[in-house]
């Protein structure tokens, strides 16, 4: 007898303290709620999961907001401007609502940006489409696919590697830029640890992504380090 009335409420108490750790967005003092800092400083100061929090808006009784937002973060990342509702409709705490909503938004960027295109020129063109995944803690493998005008296509996530390393084949590079028929394609990864400096491994892929993309038909333009500091153009050092 003793020994159930002292484990129910330990298990209350239990309970309880997962509730008080998780992270809402009520908890969080004003001037640090993702609204609040949009409102007062920009949509350019948030993270890529407060910009998607401001727009989901809640999340669920087992995922705060930012937590949800991060899940989404992982699906967006791989399909790029050609994201559906279909494609994160699955993901715990997105319904129908939420999911149209984030397919309404790509929508209505693709619509405003797409007719004129976002047309590379020269290696800094490409920064501001993925110069936000310069604080990401792993490396993340980006393409840039390319029309014949040099116009953008997409921007998506191939891999995402280790601390400081990053698992790339032509194979996964080019599936799906030979779908959208591009002409030519920028890739491109961050170096978490900050620097610009490219790795034997770095320049063995960009040799090889060189040659696969010779035999396809499509070109490799540049490959590009970037972090914090800023970026390597292996085109401008004159090694593609």
């Amino acid at each position: 007898m003793i020994c159930v009335k002292i484990t129910q409420p330990l298990k209350k108490q239990r309970i309880h303290g997962i509730n008080e750790t998780m992270k809402r967005i009520r908890d969080l003092p004003k001037d640090e709620r993702p609204r609040e800092r949009l409102l007062q400083k920009g949509a350019q100061a948030l993270k890529d999961e407060e910009l998607l929090a401001v727009l989901i808006g809640k999340g669920t009784r087992n995922l705060d907001v930012l937590a949800l937002s991060r899940k989404l973060i992982r699906v967006i990342d791989k399909k790029g401007v050609t994201l559906t509702a279909s494609d994160i409709l699955d993901i715990e705490g997105i319904g129908t609502a939420k999911a149209a909503l984030i397919s309404a938004a790509f929508e209505f960027v693709r619509r405003r940006i797409k007719p004129e295109g976002v047309k590379i020129q020269s290696p800094p063109d490409v920064l501001p489409l993925i110069q936000h995944y310069s604080d990401r803690k792993q490396e993340h493998f980006l393409s840039v696919s390319l029309n014949g005008a040099n116009e953008v296509m997409n921007v998506r996530v191939v891999t995402i590697g280790l601390i400081n390393m990053s698992h790339v084949h032509p194979r996964e590079v080019f599936a799906d830029v030979i779908t959208e028929r591009a002409s030519s394609l920028i890739v491109a990864h961050n170096h978490p640890s900050g620097s610009l400096t490219p790795s034997r491994e770095d320049a063995l892929v960009t040799k090889q992504l060189k040659e696969a993309g010779n035999i396809l038909g499509i070109k490799l333009l540049d490959h590009i380090i970037f972090s914090y500091r800023g970026y390597y153009s292996f085109l401008e050092h004159g090694e593609l």
